[in-house]
């Protein structure tokens, strides 16, 4: 017997719980910092293939109509959702996001280079893993 998913496309995308999320619907949700002032959003998240943990939210920030963003990958452990905000908060200033790591539209980082992973890791205080 043939099993058919027709009709249940999108269907996990639109289930959610109070602590399980489609990736689909992190993307695009606003950050905050500590003070409620918006830094940016998810742009993508990066997962660990082995483990499938969550390792990364990358966020996009600033620019005007798509020109000029910039995007700062962040270790995922340092997000928090608040459900008041409906969004995440990171404990972070805008000066220390325009500061971090960073990277330009089309001009994606190795994610297999270890130096740009660790320099992440170490500019958030966050423990290195190798992914």
């Amino acid at each position: 017997m043939q099993s058919s998913n027709r009709g249940r496309e999108g269907a996990a995308s639109r289930s959610e719980t109070r602590t399980l999320i489609a990736a689909s619907k992190v993307e695009g949700t606003a950050v905050y910092n500590r003070q409620g002032e918006a830094l940016g959003s998810v742009y993508d998240v990066m997962i660990d293939k082995r483990s499938g943990d969550v390792a990364y939210a990358v966020m996009s920030f600033g620019g005007f109509l798509g020109i000029g963003k910039s995007y700062h990958p962040v270790p995922w452990n340092m997000l928090d959702y608040d459900e008041s905000q409906s969004g995440y908060v990171v404990d972070v200033n805008k000066e220390m996001l325009e500061n971090a790591p960073t990277f330009a539209q089309g001009q994606e980082p190795d994610w297999a280079d270890q130096t740009y992973v660790r320099r992440i890791d170490d500019y958030y205080g966050s423990s290195h893993r190798s992914l």
